[in-house]
């Protein structure tokens, strides 16, 4: 297997894959994948809990799709979860290859949104419900949804006065109710699968590797993209480094570098992309499919 490194911008496009080491070049768009379009109408009445939106998908032309908007959820919240990328995307894989409707086997009756959280102009978080069920049997299936969307995580691994570094981010999870140490992540920002990572920028990477796409729950549909870099670095450049501030202040990001030797890097945080990104990069050291240095 050969690999390629690529120049990686401040922007970075990604495409999340299945395929592990698939090696994404900034200089192309995201790769074509197949869609099933669907057609879909919505009604409103007076009252904000009777909003129904109605969605014929391909696979399932004899069953349409009923959309409901919870009580309290307001038109223009219905409208934009319909309307949003977090929830087309989820139809599509429900139809894709993998699908849970690919086989046949299970019905898509009802979806209940429930909650919409804007970041700014976009969507950032959609809770909704969706009422799946085996045709057979005719039971549902557990169908609580928390969308986010696509994400992306980079291990840093710095080379400095003869020990590897490997760069985290130290901020607060509310919803963990801790200070989390996690390699440098960040959502899409937008339907066109643009990242803009604030740690990442505090390092001038030039070469990347794309590892894997992961899931970290069965509850989200969060899918993270796992890159690697790899460089060396002068050691002032290390004591610069740990302990900067970062993030978007005016968004409430409050985050801080820390620089940890690669070797103690395992047990330094229970985060679950450090453990896969550091069982990704040991497997792939071990079986030699990462590039040698020039």
């Amino acid at each position: 297997m050969s690999l390629l490194f690529f120049t990686l911008p401040k922007r970075l496009h990604v495409s999340p894959s299945h395929n592990l080491f698939h090696y994404h070049s900034t200089r192309t768009r995201r790769t074509a994948t197949t869609t099933r379009p669907f057609c879909s109408k919505m009604s409103f009445d007076s009252s904000p809990s009777s909003l129904t939106h109605s969605i014929t998908l391909p696979i399932q032309l004899s069953q349409p799709v009923h959309v409901l908007g919870a009580p309290g959820l307001t038109e223009i919240e219905f409208r934009n979860a319909i309307e949003s990328s977090l929830f087309k995307q989820w139809l599509n894989n429900l139809q894709s290859e993998t699908g849970i409707l690919a086989n046949g086997d299970m019905l898509l009756k009802q979806v209940l949104i429930q909650g919409v959280d804007m970041f700014g102009k976009r969507i950032g978080f959609l809770k909704f419900k969706a009422d799946i069920f085996y045709k057979e049997t005719g039971k549902k299936v557990p169908g609580i949804v928390f969308a986010r969307g696509p994400a992306v995580a980079v291990l840093i691994l710095l080379d400095s006065g003869g020990e590897t570094y490997a760069i985290l981010t130290e901020q607060v999870r509310v919803p963990t109710g801790r200070v989390v140490l996690e390699l440098p992540a960040g959502m899409l920002d937008d339907d066109k699968g643009d990242f803009v990572g604030t740690a990442v920028r505090e390092v001038s990477l030039s070469l990347y590797i794309f590892f894997l796409s992961v899931f970290p729950c069965g509850g989200c549909d969060e899918e993270i993209s796992l890159f690697l870099y790899k460089g060396s670095v002068d050691e002032e450049i290390i004591r610069q480094l740990q302990g900067k501030e970062t993030g978007l202040r005016e968004h409430g990001e409050l985050i801080k570098v820390r620089v940890v030797p690669y070797r103690e890097l395992w047990r330094m945080t229970a985060d679950v992309k450090v453990l896969t990104a550091i069982g990704l990069y040991e497997m792939a050291n071990r079986e030699g499919v990462l590039p040698m240095k020039t």
